[in-house]
């Protein structure tokens, strides 16, 4: 299989699934349905005229027609044996929802402005995590695009954008999409997704987008209809049912579906990057697996050319995947998520240690220590949570710039019963100190929209599904809450607001008139400044940083020392004090203080840390 980058003024690449205009006019229409005994395209060119035509059976399973009186606009659906209408399962765009017609798009038409854009460095990564529907009041594209200024005015150097694909429905996370090509018709169309991106490289802005490759939502996806034994295997399961096809038969044409996929947004969309949302419930036992050959093709492809950067979220703390590049092997995947450093700051923080929390509950201080120096805290050792089961692989080999730190993300609010923000759990004092270590250790830090504000508004799970499949949503999601010991009655389980309403999804929605307050702006401020001085201080030395270079010091169960060598060989120190005890110690002078930071503000005796204090500074 090859693909093949076309110029980068009128971006797309050829790929096998889909829709492909052809030179001399029309388009060729293709679908993989290997369980199908018969497939017909049924064509509106205009929405009162429908033309069915039965499309030749081709090898292993494909459909293909082409047609030299089809063009750009024109809606289509497939007919499955007869009389099941669906959409294209690479359509780039949906005209009205989920389950109607797909659009044939010129992937070409949108004129690029940023052919000079080349990315920007990993060590330079600031990342701002962000709902399309719920981060403006417009809920699209053109409503984060307004605010990209304010996003470099904040001092971040990507956004990351909750996953796209169309979703069933008027608001969704994103994880339950089922026409992963297809950007969401709730939030505008492809050429407003396109123009997103290019606005944002004009200002320096990287932007990574969340992607889905273990399961599909549980509306929409009619694969099951017509390539079911083909493109799920019951060999292995999910959390969402049977999983994907890596490498059972017919997985060749499975795996070159996702591959498809991820150049479709590198190439077509000129994305710096993507996160591969729960890499660990992807089964492969395929070698090269899913991921190292997506990894590969993209560093052959796009990533030969410009900055790409490949994250993940991967329970299982899998090191191998993150491994140094060396002469002889290429680094597959830039960084992953590290829900580790969230667990171990939000014990520290709330005090809470029901559910996973569980595993960090009895020497927090350690962990965090272990994740800032380390990486995972997890290496593997057994999990309580998991019920003895190992977690995670060694990681201290690896660079900080492996390991993505944060305190808050959609997962941590949005999987709440309540969506409560981490600035409504802890003290604001406490919150503050925490945010300057991440801010300011030399791991690239992600933000979740509104939290540099200590934004009041709550991120709950929402969803907007089929009444009887909604009905089961709300009542599986309660549910889940009945081993925590605050829902152990149903009537508390009851006030879990459901998913599927409306509210639900328009409480979600950012409040930008909360900036106006003087404690948010003060707040906002704070960030700012930290991350201005993170531009200035830290990322020139971080570059080029080696595993193995850091240690740590548990000062007591609240207090921590962490040592990094960075890049440029000198030796940042961190020393954060969340206890109500002063902290003495016998540290030579610094060379160059970075910042300090206590509750009183008043002028520190060197070798003493106030309670309630972080100070960071070069040896």
């Amino acid at each position: 299989m090859s693909f093949s980058p076309q110029s980068y003024l009128h971006s797309s690449f050829s790929m096998p699934f889909g829709t492909q205009l052809t030179p001399g006019g029309g388009v060729l229409f293709r679908l993989w349905a290997p369980g199908a005994k018969q497939v017909d395209l049924c064509l509106m060119p205009d929405p009162s005229a429908r033309k069915t035509i039965s499309m030749p059976s081709r090898k292993n399973g494909w459909y293909a027609l082409h047609h030299p009186g089809a063009k750009v606009g024109d809606l289509y659906q497939f007919k499955i044996d007869g009389h099941l209408l669906v959409p294209d399962p690479a359509s780039r765009y949906q005209a009205l929802d989920i389950h109607g017609p797909s659009v044939v798009c010129d992937p070409q038409e949108f004129c690029w402005q940023d052919q000079d854009w080349l990315g920007r460095p990993w060590h330079e990564t600031v990342i701002y995590e962000l709902h399309i529907g719920a981060f403006s009041r417009q809920g699209t594209f053109q409503g984060v695009t307004e605010r990209l200024d304010y996003l470099v005015d904040l001092g971040v150097t990507a956004i990351e954008l909750m996953p796209v694909a169309q979703f069933p429905g008027k608001c969704n996370w994103g994880y339950d999409g089922a026409l992963l090509f297809a950007p969401c018709n709730q939030y505008g169309k492809p050429e407003d997704l396109k123009r997103l991106v290019a606005e944002s490289h004009l200002r320096g802005l990287m932007v990574f987008l969340d992607v889905v490759y273990n399961h599909f939502g549980p509306e929409g996806n009619y694969l099951h209809t017509y390539a079911r034994e083909s493109f799920f295997t019951e060999e292995f399961h999910t959390p969402w049912g049977a999983a994907v096809n890596f490498s059972g038969p017919q997985s060749r044409t499975v795996r070159d579906f996702y591959i498809s996929n991820t150049l479709h947004w590198l190439e077509e969309y000129h994305l710096d990057g993507l996160r591969f949302d729960a890499a660990h419930a992807i089964f492969d036992r395929s070698s090269p697996d899913i991921l190292e050959e997506i990894a590969q093709v993209v560093k052959q492809g796009p990533g030969s050319k410009r900055h790409i950067h490949l994250i993940l979220e991967n329970d299982k703390n899998q090191a191998s995947y993150l491994t140094e590049e060396t002469a002889e092997c290429r680094r597959l995947y830039t960084a992953q998520w590290n829900d580790d450093i969230h667990h171990a700051f939000h014990v520290l923080l709330t005090g809470e240690t029901e559910g996973y929390y569980m595993d960090y509950a009895d020497k927090p201080i350690h962990y965090l220590g272990r994740c800032l120096a380390e990486g995972f805290a997890f290496q593997g050792e057994r999990s309580l949570y998991r019920k003895g089961e190992m977690r995670g692989e060694p990681s201290s080999h690896l660079p900080p710039a492996a390991f993505v730190s944060f305190l808050q993300n959609h997962d941590q609010i949005g999987n709440r019963a309540f969506g409560e923000r981490l600035s409504s759990l802890c003290d604001p004092w406490d919150l503050k100190i925490c945010t300057a270590l991440v801010l300011l250790a030399p791991s690239p830090p992600l933000l979740f929209m509104g939290e540099e504000f200590m934004a009041t508004t709550p991120f709950f799970y929402f969803c907007d599904f089929g009444p009887e499949l909604a009905e089961k949503v709300t009542k599986g999601r309660r549910e889940e809450f009945a081993k925590f010991s605050q829902f152990r009655s149903p009537e508390s389980r009851e006030q879990i607001p459901a998913p599927n309403a409306e509210q639900t999804f328009r409480m979600s929605k950012l409040d930008w008139h909360n900036i106006d307050n003087k404690e948010r702006q003060e707040f906002f401020n704070f960030y700012r400044n930290l991350l201005a001085i993170r531009q200035l201080e830290i990322v020139p030395r971080i570059h080029g940083m080696a595993g193995g270079q850091a240690t740590f010091t548990v000062l007591s169960d609240r207090a921590l020392q962490v040592r990094w060598r960075l890049g440029d060989g000198s030796r940042l120190v961190m020393i954060m004090n969340l206890s109500e005890q002063l902290i003495e110690s016998n540290l030579p002078l610094p060379a160059k203080l970075v910042f300090q930071f206590s509750t009183d503000q008043q002028p520190w005796a060197w070798g003493c840390f106030p309670e309630k204090s972080l100070c960071c500074y070069f040896e």
